[in-house]
């Protein structure tokens, strides 16, 4: 069986709308900005808001590490028409699944862009020969998200109990939808 270093995907790719780059330093302002600063974004998110670029740069430090080393692949997403971030998508490779993660920018909310990303990302994950299962989950409050997973073809599985920590609703695990694909 192929080791998860084995499965990698592109480091850059484009879908209609959107083009998506390996997560960098570089773009440290627009991501502290617009995103990682942005409590309404961090919300269901398992960190807190960025008080400092420094916050983000020391993110997206890791987002490159991980990406090195095979461990994640986390993408920034720009808007073709302008050039404006929009989010951060990544991906966990197991042996047999995939796992993502994502958050989107508080303007780029229901109008799609994130259901346009996931879905190459997701058709790519099933293509690869060892990888059976696609999966995420989302706190339960977090309707948007569990919408936005349905959309991509995803099914919910059930509740995981007391699952995540979501540090901006609580000091304790929450319960979290779990959905998946699988093929």
């Amino acid at each position: 069986m192929e080791s998860p270093a084995a499965v990698r995907p592109e480091r850059t790719w484009e879908t209609s709308r959107l083009r998506a780059k390996p997560a960098a330093v570089e773009d440290a302002q627009v991501v502290f900005e617009e995103y990682a600063s942005d409590p309404d974004v961090a919300k269901y998110m398992t960190w807190t808001p960025h008080r400092s670029v420094t916050e983000t740069e020391d993110f997206l430090k890791r987002c490159e590490r991980v990406w090195s080393d095979g461990s994640a692949y986390p993408w920034s997403l720009w808007r073709k028409q302008d050039g404006a971030f929009v989010g951060l998508l990544e991906i966990r490779v197991t042996p047999c699944a995939v796992n993502l993660g994502y958050a989107l920018v508080r303007r780029g909310w229901r109008l799609g862009p994130m259901s346009e990303a996931l879905l190459p990302v997701v058709h790519w994950a099933l293509a690869q020969p060892t990888i059976h299962r696609v999966w995420a989950t989302c706190d339960v409050e977090n309707l948007a998200s569990a919408r936005l997973l349905e959309r991509v073809g995803m099914e919910r599985e059930g509740v995981l109990r007391r699952w995540l920590v979501h540090p901006n609703l609580s000091d304790t695990p929450r319960d979290c939808f779990c959905y998946s694909i699988v093929r």
